[in-house]
């Protein structure tokens, strides 16, 4: 039987957040994690920087916007998330419809029936084609024309919608606010666009566990916003390839529990931003976050504090002074001076990495 500690630090060696592992960019990061939590845009850039080595905010612009490596959309749980720019096609094909029924009643409550909705898809494809990439506010202007109020939800819902039916995505930001472009501009389709249903549920499921594992099914269902019905059959589809097995009652990829480094007598300390999907990939907390702390990271309301984890366990959670000139870190348990000194060396990254200049 393998003990929690062992599950808990493949799992953060997995998201390249324990055993020394850093990635040397941003997108080998996002590859590596195959999604970064993204409904707030700082808090997804701050995921990159955890799990690289001496990445900059400017690198990550730049892989956003120049090489196009990365992208983000709504896409797990029909959440913001920072995912492959290769893989925006077949993930958004594989998740949009279940997003879309489940906010049907939502559409409904704002009046925006099938055939709004539908007109709405054709003005924004034509006002990017001509104007792009435009903002949320300068696509609600456009959406105005339609009788769509501009105040109110209406516009986010219709913005969101168009991603979600394969029409726009996140493209650069113009004075540090978001813009959209087509996606079949900005990303153009690739071989695994194609694939069908089982194929790209298959896969889903593999980049969940490469970035996740030990996990189960519920674990992917939780994270993929999927029936657990369709994260068993995915289950299914692997192991008949023959690419995972089973480790303490969980499932690997075959071959990565090897890869798991020796514990270590310096701890490798970390500093997650909020909302990090290595605190929410999993059906449960307990792994990542003592029980008589949990209230702490998670203080109701949907916030998710930013938190401080070594070797891959939570120990404290912290956040930013004015300006970001300082962090306060705010442990749960007196800590270690060893483990001290590694939270000062992360508390001066990330400083770093939000004042450049400082």
């Amino acid at each position: 039987m393998h003990d929690q500690e062992s599950i808990r630090r493949l799992r953060a060696c997995a998201q390249a957040l324990a055993g020394g592992a850093r990635e040397a960019s941003a997108e080998a990061v996002v590859r590596r994690a195959f999604a970064i939590q993204a409904q707030d845009a700082t808090a997804a850039d701050l995921g990159i920087r955890v799990r690289g080595r001496d990445i900059t905010g400017q690198a990550i612009r730049t892989a956003y916007e120049k090489e196009k490596s990365i992208v983000r959309g709504w896409y797990m749980r029909g959440t913001l998330h920072t995912i492959p720019g290769d893989d925006a096609h077949w993930v958004s094909r594989l998740l949009s419809p279940r997003i879309l029924a489940a906010t049907s009643r939502r559409y409904q409550q704002l009046g925006l029936d099938g055939d709004l909705r539908r007109r709405a898809d054709h003005l924004i494809r034509r006002v990017l084609a001509a104007h792009g990439p435009l903002t949320r506010s300068e696509l609600t202007g456009h959406l105005t024309t339609l009788g769509i109020p501009p105040d109110g939800q209406a516009p986010f819902h219709l913005i969101r919608h168009a991603a979600l039916t394969g029409v726009l995505c996140h493209g650069p930001q113009r004075a540090g606010e978001a813009t959209y472009v087509l996606l079949d501009d900005w990303l153009p389709i690739t071989g695994g666009a194609r694939w069908e249903e089982g194929a790209a549920l298959a896969e889903l499921a593999r980049r969940y566990l490469a970035a996740h594992a030990p996990a189960a099914p519920e674990d992917f269902a939780a994270w993929s916003g999927l029936p657990v019905t369709w994260a068993r059959r995915s289950w299914k589809l692997l192991a008949e390839s023959g690419v995972i097995t089973e480790y303490g009652g969980l499932t690997v990829l075959a071959g990565r529990v090897a890869e798991l480094p020796g514990p270590s007598d310096t701890p490798d300390v970390r500093m997650l931003p909020a909302y990090d999907n290595y605190l929410i990939g999993y059906r449960t907390r307990e792994m990542s976050v003592p029980a008589v702390h949990q209230a702490r990271v998670w203080p109701g309301g949907g916030l998710i504090r930013p938190t401080v984890i070594a070797d891959g366990l939570a120990i404290a959670t912290w956040s930013r002074g004015s300006g970001g000139h300082s962090l306060k870190v705010d442990a749960f348990e007196p800590v270690p001076q060893r483990i001290r000194r590694a939270v000062g060396v992360e508390e001066d990254a990330v400083v770093r990495f939000l004042r450049p200049t400082a």
